[in-house]
């Protein structure tokens, strides 16, 4: 229709250093929980989508984006490294938006500058979000953007916290602007590509990192063995391996007596149970499988049951 305020439709790939608040940023812009939160460094593994629709309002454009969550990049130390940082570099080529999130808490250092480095060989419009700004005081901000403003013809700056929403919605609007013009890409109810068995697995994972703590690196993960949609009796079965690197892991994961893989059991279910709104039976156990992260077959094994196609 002649004056209609035109549909905008693409992908935005939200990418950054490890920890940077990406994760968090996607599930306070779609409204749920659709990426594992930790401050544990690498947590995000895969490529995790989320999609949101937006009405026309005044002058801003209906829309739907499509998020692409991505792994931090940084400097890969085994397979599994490298394929998570190949994930987040193919996302920034794949899409119309480029979203470089930034933690302003921290002291940028040779990591960013080679995010800023990867940026040079891009044509997609990137916008900085610079996150955390709730961590720092307001004198420091206008230096730190001054300095990514000289680095890189970024088309927008905008200062936001995922944690407390402040001017998420600014970068939402920023983000709407710089898309195509075009029909959604999903139909309106579509909101993740996960698959319910990835998200088990991921749930499980984020509660071993956190009530393990400190005890346990991060490397360690999750299989799903066996995930068994629900019957007459309405329970889904979850059967599933924590794999970690070293016998002297499995311990701290068993905990005393049982006690803390118990823990992360009882943990994990309720958030399942609570996230898919119906009954689940969880069974865990935990294995040592040294060098997991290098080996290419059970990566790719991982790859293949716990995520839809690419």
């Amino acid at each position: 229709m002649t004056g209609a305020t035109p549909f905008k439709s693409g992908a935005v790939a939200l990418i950054g250093r490890p920890n940077a608040g990406k994760s968090t940023l996607l599930n306070r812009i779609v409204g749920q929980k659709l990426a594992i939160v930790s401050d544990k460094p690498q947590t995000t593994r895969a490529r995790v989508r989320g999609v949101k629709n937006y009405q026309a309002e005044g002058e801003s454009p209906g829309g739907q984006i499509v998020f692409v969550d991505t792994p931090g990049v940084h400097k890969p130390t085994h397979k599994l490294n490298s394929r998570m940082v190949n994930t987040a570099l193919d996302a920034m080529r794949d899409v119309d938006v480029v979203a470089l999130v930034v933690d302003a808490s921290v002291k940028p250092g040779p990591g960013d500058r080679f995010m800023i480095a990867v940026l040079q060989e891009l044509k997609t419009p990137v916008i900085l979000a610079l996150n955390k700004v709730d961590l720092i005081k307001k004198t420091r901000l206008l230096p730190l953007l001054d300095s990514y403003q000289q680095s890189h013809p970024f088309v927008e700056f905008v200062p936001l916290s995922a944690v407390d929403g402040t001017n998420v919605d600014v970068l939402e609007r920023l983000l709407l602007k710089y898309l195509p013009e075009g029909e959604p890409l999903y139909p309106p109810e579509y909101l993740t590509d996960q698959t319910e068995r990835f998200f088990a697995a991921e749930i499980v994972r984020e509660h071993v990192l956190h009530l393990t703590h400190d005890e346990l690196p991060f490397s360690t993960t999750v299989v799903v063995d066996q995930f068994e949609e629900a019957g007459d009796d309405g329970i889904t079965k979850v059967y599933c391996t924590i794999l970690v690197d070293r016998e002297s892991q499995k311990p701290i994961v068993v905990g005393r007596g049982g006690a803390m893989i118990k823990a992360i059991g009882t943990a994990a279910r309720a958030e399942m149970e609570r996230e898919m709104e119906r009954r689940i039976y969880l069974d865990l156990h935990v294995k040592v499988k040294a060098e997991w992260r290098d080996d290419e077959r059970l990566l790719d094994d991982i790859n293949k049951q716990n995520r839809v196609t690419e």
